[in-house]
């Protein structure tokens, strides 16, 4: 019988959801899934480094896992649960620590970040700097190593964390001169959308410069009317290439309207409030659905819930399989 490859993806929790994230990760990672058997995960315990308040930190779970399910997150079809209701995660994170070198974690990313903003500002170099974020890679290389991850969807930006989850699943091979645990590898996303944002730049929370994935009707539209134009005159030929807001448009639109947009920005007697209101029409003609079962889905707290710890049951089979194949061969489980 084929078995399809595993492809597993995190998900942290850190804020709202907006357009950037629904087509630079939850339509790849959703597509992914058609071809894979998917796992996907709300990485609760990775958002505790930077999120501090427990109000908004629960509040971002609950947001964040109802806004992939109402994007189209299949759960019967798939496994979907918190990693905090997986204590396996922790257990094999402890395990893989004493397989992990500490020069290996000096050269993450987040972390020489954190160090050169310190050394730049001329404070101690690890001021801020909590066991958390340092020890990030193996805590990562745990969820990843515990589910028997074929490929893990990325940007390029992240696929340093692959490479080390393949660093210390090969030293622990290599210990126990058997594959103890499966080595992993980067499904790197080349083609992921670049959205452009209110102001121009990349849509990112970092610039506020976002759209809300649900935000309501009327407040979606008021937003759009924000986004920044040129200063040209209603009369005067548009190009569509170098428009911010008809890449937006690209996005949202079928093949037919893109090319009728197109034609109307180059023949010129369309103004950017006319164009803008085409846009807000067909954003949100995609978006009114999700936004509907978004709502839908945070009025039922229970049920969310249930489909979490679900997802759970279903991975905690897997998860312990894992940890149990390494205590045998590290002798601990006799």
């Amino acid at each position: 019988m084929f078995m399809k490859k595993v492809s597993l993806t995190g998900i942290k929790p850190t804020g709202i959801l907006h357009v950037g994230n629904y087509f630079g990760a939850i339509k790849p990672a959703l597509e992914l899934a058609k071809d894979y058997d998917a796992r996907y995960f709300i990485a609760d315990y990775h958002a505790l480094n930077t999120m501090k308040d427990p109000g908004e930190l629960a509040a971002n779970i609950r947001e964040v896992a109802a806004g992939w399910l109402a994007a189209g997150l299949d759960p019967e079809r798939l496994i979907f649960y918190r990693q905090s209701s997986i204590p396996e995660t922790f257990e094999l994170s402890t395990l893989l620590m004493a397989f992990t070198a500490k020069g290996l974690m000096n050269r993450a990313h987040a972390y020489k970040a954190a160090v050169q903003e310190n050394a730049e500002k001329g404070g101690d170099p690890d001021a801020g700097i909590n066991m958390g974020l340092f020890t990030y890679p193996v805590l990562m290389a745990a969820d990843i190593l515990l589910f028997d991850a074929d490929v893990v969807p990325v940007g390029k930006d992240q696929v340093q964390h692959i490479e080390m989850a393949q660093d210390i699943a090969q030293a622990v091979n290599f210990n126990y001169k058997q594959e103890v645990l499966k080595i992993p590898q980067a499904a790197v996303q080349e083609t992921v959308a670049v959205v452009p944002g209110l102001d121009g730049r990349k849509m990112s929370k970092s610039y506020n410069n976002t759209i809300p994935l649900f935000a309501p009707e009327k407040q979606l539209r008021k937003l759009i009317m924000r986004i920044v134009t040129n200063s040209q005159a209603v009369e005067e030929p548009k190009d569509p290439g170098s428009s911010q807001l008809y890449l937006l448009y690209t996005l949202f639109a079928s093949p037919g309207e893109q090319a009728a947009l197109a034609a109307r920005y180059r023949s010129g007697g369309m103004g950017w409030g006319e164009a803008k209101e085409e846009l807000f029409r067909v954003v949100n003609r995609e978006l009114a659905p999700l936004r509907e079962r978004f709502q839908t889905i945070m009025a039922g707290p229970g049920a969310l819930d249930a489909i979490l710890e679900q997802g759970a049951e279903k991975a905690r089979p897997i998860a312990r399989a894992t940890v149990r194949r390494l205590r045998k061969a590290a002798g601990i489980d006799l």
